[in-house]
């Protein structure tokens, strides 16, 4: 049965999903291809891109666009936007990798602390290796980036190593790119395997 309108199935949309664009029986927190066509469309430019710019990538409406975004939203699968800054263009020339290990069980903990020191833009949590956390700090000059360094050491982190970074580029996740009624990955659509 439908969520939305209550119907127990709806006819097939040019796209194979029924039409409204929403699957029937899909569930909070299945992501399907349309989630992830509109994630990687978020991931490419969710600045300029209209719902409906968007709609018409996936085949689907508007509104299905906008309903699926602020359920993403909810879920914390799209937990916010921001912008891709040049901080190189913007002033801050140095982009500084600090590979640090902290105590397994304060780790998680110290995240949020060390987001909030001056000049650091992401930490990563590493589940393998003796390090385990990644920070990335950018600054001006050195001067900048020794204070974080010596502030992760007050901290109780032990800084293994700094590696100073050149340039830094990204592109959305390919695996988010529609990719049809394939879901069992054999690249047929009917669920068969062709060979």
């Amino acid at each position: 049965m439908c969520r939305d309108c209550g119907a127990a199935g709806r006819p097939a949309g040019g796209n194979g999903l029924p039409v409204g664009g929403e699957p029937v029986g899909m569930t909070d927190d299945t992501v399907d291809a349309v989630d992830r066509a509109i994630l990687h469309a978020l991931q490419e430019d969710a600045r300029n891109l209209s719902s409906e710019e968007i709609a018409e990538r996936a085949g689907i409406a508007g509104s299905t666009v906008r309903k699926r975004i602020r359920r993403l939203e909810e879920r914390g699968i799209v937990k916010g936007y921001s912008a891709a800054v040049d901080y190189s263009r913007s002033g801050y020339p140095l982009r500084m990798l600090l590979f640090c290990t902290a105590p397994i069980p304060d780790r998680g903990e110290l995240v949020p602390r060390i987001l909030d020191v001056d000049g650091v833009v992401s930490v990563q949590e590493l589940v393998t290796g003796e390090e385990n956390l990644l920070v990335t700090a950018v600054g001006e000059t050195d001067a900048d980036i020794t204070p974080v360094a010596q502030r992760l050491l007050d901290m109780g982190l032990t800084v293994s190593d700094e590696v100073l970074v050149r340039s830094h580029e990204t592109t959305p996740f390919g695996g988010f790119i529609a990719r049809g009624d394939d879901e069992d990955g054999d690249g047929s659509e009917d669920g068969t395997d062709d060979d």
